[in-house]
């Protein structure tokens, strides 16, 4: 499939998108930000600054994702959801300035391989969402989330282990099998390990 972008798209001129992106209405994609292949940016969505999003990504509408966020490949992000970059938002400085863009230190999101955020979803920076975890639609996620694990709520909090597929893991005694591809893991210290 051919790269498309929508005629009214705003895509700042030194953007990189990969082959076959298609990028849709009122999408906005700011300065240095790097878009991998074979992606799908809905409607209204927004990109900041220098973010960068892997192959084969699906940001839905309306979702915005601050810099410096860095997306891996196979990412979902829902409709409305929200990757967040100030841990201490104020407007004004303390002196009652409006404050700059050189006033603070922007913090990032890291979403790794295959995770997908749920609708409505936030992510407070800074967090890292794990490969292959499921932040459930209007969670509020404020610490990491291990790879494969299920998180829900607000404050988010694991309720459960998902396969590649995004369906619970099986449980077979202490072991959990991701039914999707057959892989076997079991939990340690809060996160998995793979069985040889």
């Amino acid at each position: 499939m051919a790269t498309r972008i929508s005629d009214d798209a705003q895509v700042a001129g030194d953007v990189t998108i990969g082959d076959g992106t298609q990028v849709w209405n009122l999408v906005q994609i700011r300065e240095g930000a790097r878009i991998g292949a074979d992606c799908v940016i809905g409607r209204g969505a927004y990109i900041g600054i220098g973010v960068r999003l892997g192959d084969r990504c699906k940001i839905q509408n309306n979702a915005l994702v601050y810099d410096p966020a860095v997306i891996g490949d196979g990412v979902f992000i829902g409709p409305g959801a929200i990757l967040t970059n100030d841990r201490l938002p104020r407007a004004i400085s303390p002196t009652g300035e409006l404050k700059r863009a050189d006033d603070w230190d922007p913090v990032g999101v890291t979403v790794e391989t295959g995770a997908s955020i749920g609708a409505g979803a936030v992510c407070v920076a800074p967090v890292r969402i794990g490969a292959w975890a499921m932040v459930a639609a209007g969670s509020v996620v404020v610490r990491d989330v291990p790879d494969h694990a299920l998180v829900a709520g607000n404050p988010a909090r694991q309720i459960g282990w998902v396969g590649r597929d995004g369906r619970r893991m099986a449980v077979d005694g202490d072991v959990l099998v991701d039914e999707s591809t057959g892989t076997r893991f079991v939990e340690a210290d809060g996160r998995l390990v793979e069985q040889s």
